[in-house]
C-alpha cells in the first residue's frame, strides 16, 4: 500500500513540474488512478486583474474535484478541500474559494486578514467569454 501511495506523490509531483515548465502546448494530466469524468472551463472577470482569468474544472468518479488556476503566471493544480459554504481549492499556499459565479484567490502566507490576491471574480457569461480573445 505505502509503495502505491509513493507512485502516486511522485505522478502528482512530475505533473506539477509539467505544468510549471510551462510547455508551449498543453500536455494531458494523465493520473491512472484518477478517473476524470467530467471538464469544465470557466472565464472570470476579476476586480484588480484587467484580463479575464481562465480557470478549468475536473470532477473525478472517486468524488475529488480539481481545478486549474493561473497564479503569477503559472497555472496550477489545486485540489478540493473541505468547505462550509460554496467550493474552496488549495494549491501549496494558495486558496481558489469559489461561491456560486463568484471567486477569490488568496495567499494563505499573507495572513487571514489579507485582501485576497485576486478578488471579486465574477465568471463571465460563455457567449461574452467566447468572443475574448486576451484570455489569461
Amino acid at each position: 500500500m505505502k509503495r502505491n501511495t509513493s507512485w502516486i506523490w511522485i505522478a502528482i509531483g512530475m505533473a506539477g513540474l509539467s505544468l510549471a515548465a510551462g510547455a508551449a502546448h498543453a500536455a494531458r494530466l494523465t493520473v491512472a488512478e484518477i478517473d476524470a469524468t467530467s471538464r469544465q472551463t470557466v472565464v472570470y472577470r476579476c476586480a484588480n486583474e484587467p484580463r479575464p482569468l481562465r480557470v478549468s474544472y475536473w470532477n473525478a468518479s472517486n468524488g475529488q474535484s480539481f481545478a486549474l488556476v493561473p497564479v503569477n503566471g503559472a497555472r496550477l493544480l489545486f485540489v478540493d478541500t473541505v468547505s462550509a459554504s460554496g467550493a474552496r481549492y488549495q494549491a501549496g499556499q494558495y486558496v481558489w474559494w469559489t461561491k456560486g459565479p463568484t471567486a477569490n484567490l488568496y495567499d494563505e502566507s499573507a495572513g487571514g486578514h489579507a485582501s485576497p490576491l485576486l478578488g471579486d471574480c465574477n465568471e463571465i457569461p460563455k457567449k461574452a467569454a467566447n468572443n475574448r480573445k486576451t484570455e489569461r
